[in-house]
């Protein structure tokens, strides 16, 4: 053979190129597919941030109106639940989460609130799939902060999910954001021009649990109940 190879030299050059090309689509097979795969998981990371940024989970925001009375923006200090159930709070709230980056947990909140709305078993699916994915898994782009006990349930719960499998975890955002954002809203300077906000002659005040009046001219008084 080396013989032949010596009187014939063109086949040991023939042998490598035979050797290069079946190396060589394969090679480039494995290159196009990490690259495809690379592609595919960017595109999906891009999918859920856009799911948690947009209208899947109502996420379009307006911008807080400057039209609100200030009576109503008094009625917001009565009690979470009233400001919950004004959809002026529910956007004032949201623009003061944002200031502290802790605006997920109403996005959340409210993902959870359309989420009960469904009847079909597809789009529940579906639904809780993009919920899950957005908020809860471990590398969910807006993540909230529930226990993992919480987490596993739900994990198990969205194979086959009814409309109450976010409750739980739902009920403790709700809860965190009640003890903890709710009074820093109500001390906040965006809450405070609104509930200060006067027309000509109007009597101003701002009632925290219904414990702190302020005048006309903004100071403190009594620590009394005001009367109803």
């Amino acid at each position: 053979m080396e013989t032949l190879v010596f009187l014939f030299p063109q086949f040991n050059l023939m042998a490598k190129k035979e050797e290069a090309y079946f190396k060589g689509p394969q090679h480039g097979r494995e290159s196009t597919m990490k690259a495809d795969s690379s592609r595919q998981q960017d595109k999906e990371k891009k999918s859920l941030t856009r799911f948690g940024s947009q209208e899947n989970v109502n996420c379009q925001r307006k911008t807080t109106s400057s039209n609100i009375a200030a009576a109503t923006a008094l009625r917001w200090s009565d009690s979470f639940e009233e400001l919950m159930e004004n959809a002026d709070g529910v956007e004032t709230f949201f623009q003061f989460l944002r200031t502290e980056f802790s605006e997920e947990n109403l996005e959340f909140w409210q993902a959870c609130e359309e989420f009960k709305t469904y009847d079909s078993e597809k789009k529940l699916l579906s639904k809780a799939k993009n919920i899950y994915a957005v908020f809860i898994g471990s590398d969910a782009p807006k993540e909230v902060n529930i226990d993992y006990g919480t987490k596993m349930a739900i994990q198990t719960n969205i194979a086959r999910p009814t409309r109450s499998c976010f409750d739980a975890a739902q009920m403790k955002v709700y809860s965190l954001m009640k003890k903890d954002s709710y009074p820093r809203f109500l001390h906040s300077d965006l809450y405070l021009r609104l509930a200060r906000r006067r027309g000509p002659g109007a009597l101003m005040s701002r009632r925290r649990s219904r414990s702190c009046v302020f005048d006309e001219r903004g100071g403190g008084g009594s620590d009394e109940p005001s009367p109803r």
